[in-house]
């Protein structure tokens, strides 16, 4: 399999781009703002990075050109694990907090779909990453509005744009990820415990990124052991 991954340089990300490129079938290019913990996975004939920030434009040239010279054009799975996290009080939020948010964790995927349409081979499967503050109908918690507010819409787009890539064979699916031992989660809730790893939320996803397409499509899934 063709493996992009967006948001690879720590936590989730990192261990799935580790799992991948342990496995000679897959083909990885890793898409991060710091690309300098993937510096080992790099040696690797079957990984290479790409300094990439979904908050920026103009980066679809540099995009294609390394799925062309990498996959040959064709990509097989796309997950989007980058975002971007700010927690502050209701009142302190601005429009640049507004935007810098939205910008990475709607628009930016959003935008890294379309620039990477021509690519994907039928079929093909899109995995959003979202959480839990952004379920409709889960618990929320103080300083994460604008946070949650976003994966919110991350998870709708999600469900729009698989009826809409039928067609195409690309199916999208959303999981809205709970608790995690990252340091996202620390950031967000300094001294709660997390359950569940990286790896082990990690290892959930690359199962799921390569045969929940045949069971789902257009879904927003809650996986989640626990939330503060």
């Amino acid at each position: 399999m063709n493996v992009v991954i967006a948001g690879s340089s720590r936590g989730i990300g990192l261990e799935l781009a580790k799992m991948f490129a342990s496995r000679p079938e897959h083909k990885v290019i890793a898409l991060s703002r710091n690309v300098n913990s993937l510096e080992t996975l790099n040696k690797q004939a079957n990984f290479t990075s790409l300094t990439f920030d979904l908050g920026s434009s103009g980066q679809t040239t540099p995009l294609l050109k390394v799925t062309e010279e990498f996959f040959g054009g064709k990509v097989d799975i796309l997950i989007n694990n980058g975002a971007n996290f700010i927690k502050k009080p209701f009142s302190r939020f601005n429009t640049k907090d507004f935007d810098q948010l939205f910008g990475v964790n709607v628009k930016g995927v959003f935008f890294l779909i379309q620039s990477l349409l021509p690519c994907f081979r039928q079929p093909s499967h899109i995995v959003n990453i979202s959480s839990m503050g952004g379920y409709q109908g889960s618990a929320k918690f103080p300083e994460l509005s604008l946070y949650a507010a976003s994966k919110g819409a991350m998870a709708i787009m999600g469900e729009c744009l698989a009826e809409e890539l039928k067609p195409l064979q690309i199916s999208i699916n959303t999981l809205a990820i709970g608790a995690v031992n990252t340091q996202m989660f620390q950031k967000a809730f300094p001294g709660e415990e997390a359950r569940v790893s990286a790896a082990s939320m990690a290892e959930y996803i690359y199962h799921f990124a390569l045969t929940g397409q045949k069971v789902y499509n257009g879904k927003t899934l809650p996986v989640s052991l626990n939330t503060p």
